[in-house]
């Protein structure tokens, strides 16, 4: 028979480990990490302007369309593919699935939101939790990095599980828009954390569901965003960079 004692101090490891990679993810993606989200709001101040977005339930529609039909689908598919690579050592793949997320953003705000974020994320990470395999896959991303390609890559570099970093990025991305909200948006913090509660469940579902789909699965459908992304270049009042 094994040995109990050997088995609890695996069990025991094996929880630690769990817990260690899962405050990595919630200092990774708090908002005091230094990455400047807290200046994009992804053409949520355009929809504002316009009166797309008025109250929680417009608000709510809205950020059902960019999750499941544009940039969160797209950015956990890139995230699954950054983590794939780096698990596996493959630099090579990782600057190509890094080349395509940034290729992929539909306009030049768009472009800096996830390039000026995916670069301060890894130089923080590479500075804060070095490692080995981070230094070695991370040597090709020397330049631009999409935030979803970074974040995958210090996961993966990291040995840390896909699912649970899928769905912590997911979150993450609806928290920072939530947050731009409150900030333009006729939305109360009670609105807020309703969403964010109601969105949460589905952020899980759409992690899980994408995880393996691979780099034919990217696609979108938020034509509106994407136009109004340009928009809010020449928008007259505005306080967020996107």
């Amino acid at each position: 028979m094994p040995d109990i004692r050997t088995a609890t101090r695996t069990a025991m490891a094996t929880t630690t480990t769990a817990m260690i990679d899962a405050l990595r993810l919630m200092a990774w993606l708090s908002p005091t990490y230094p990455i400047g989200a807290f200046a994009y709001s992804h053409g949520l101040e355009w929809a504002v302007e316009t009166g797309d977005i008025r109250d929680e339930a417009s608000l709510s529609r809205w950020l059902d369309d960019v999750v499941e039909r544009g940039a969160g689908r797209n950015d956990l598919i890139l995230c699954a593919e950054a983590h794939r690579t780096a698990s596996a050592g493959d630099a090579v793949g990782l600057a190509e699935v890094n080349d395509l997320a940034l290729a992929l953003a539909p306009s030049r705000e768009l472009h800096l939101e996830t390039s000026q974020q995916g670069r301060s994320f890894l130089d923080a990470t590479l500075s804060a939790w070095p490692c080995t395999a981070l230094d070695s896959v991370g040597a090709v991303l020397d330049g631009a990095v999409a935030l979803p390609v970074a974040v995958g890559t210090a996961s993966g570099a990291h040995g840390m599980a896909r699912p649970p970093t899928l769905a912590a990025y997911g979150l993450a991305f609806v928290q920072n828009l939530v947050s731009a909200a409150l900030r333009v948006a006729p939305v109360g913090q009670s609105a807020g954390t309703r969403i964010i509660a109601r969105l949460a469940p589905r952020v899980a579902a759409l992690a899980e569901a994408v995880q393996d789909l691979g780099l034919d699965g990217l696609g979108s459908a938020t034509l509106r965003l994407d136009l109004g992304s340009f928009r809010h270049e020449t928008q007259y009042s505005r306080i967020f960079r996107s």
